[in-house]
């Protein structure tokens, strides 16, 4: 038991590291343009954020974020109303704009990023599969995606939802 665990532990390691990894490229942009983020995310647990934060240097460019997974979270760290979710649900392309947008406003940043989805291992109530995961940019630059994954192993697909999410931030930060 104690070797899987260890195993598990490097693979989370290695994992993180490629998080980071990208992290650093993105810090560097944001760093030699004296810009700012700030995060929402939801399936990624906060992985994001940590992956930034884990940048040495990260006070010059990281204003804040909040893991917004509930309809509470919602409600108090975003201060969106359920009125002004009409028209919107989780885990959309909508959604994910409406996140990054708030953020980037809430914190005065350059630049927001926002993940919502379903990690797994089931899907969401919104009949989303695992694997389902949508992602924005605001900033001078904006993007919206969706990502489909095809799996239902949680801890990667939030691995792989962070991952693109910071790749997707570093290419608007490039073009």
């Amino acid at each position: 038991m104690l070797g899987r665990l260890s195993s598990v532990a490097e693979e989370e390691d290695l994992e993180m590291k490629e998080l980071v990894g990208i992290a650093e490229q993105v810090a560097a942009k944001l760093i030699a343009r004296k810009q700012t983020i700030a995060v929402a995310e939801s399936s990624t647990g906060g992985l994001i954020a940590a992956s930034l934060l884990a940048v040495p240097g990260a006070s010059a460019y990281f204003l804040g974020g909040a893991v917004v997974y509930t309809r509470d979270a919602r409600r108090v760290l975003m201060d969106i109303s359920d009125e002004a979710m009409k028209g919107f649900r989780s885990s959309s392309e909508p959604y994910a704009k409406l996140l990054a947008e708030q953020m980037r406003g809430r914190f005065n940043a350059d630049w927001g990023l926002s993940e919502t989805g379903a990690a797994g291992p089931t899907g969401n109530r919104y009949g989303d599969a695992a694997g389902h995961s949508c992602m924005a940019v605001a900033g001078p630059a904006a993007e919206v995606m969706t990502l489909e994954t095809g799996g239902s192993d949680r801890f990667a697909n939030m691995q792989t939802f962070a991952a693109t999410a910071l790749n997707l931030l570093l290419k608007k930060l490039e073009g």
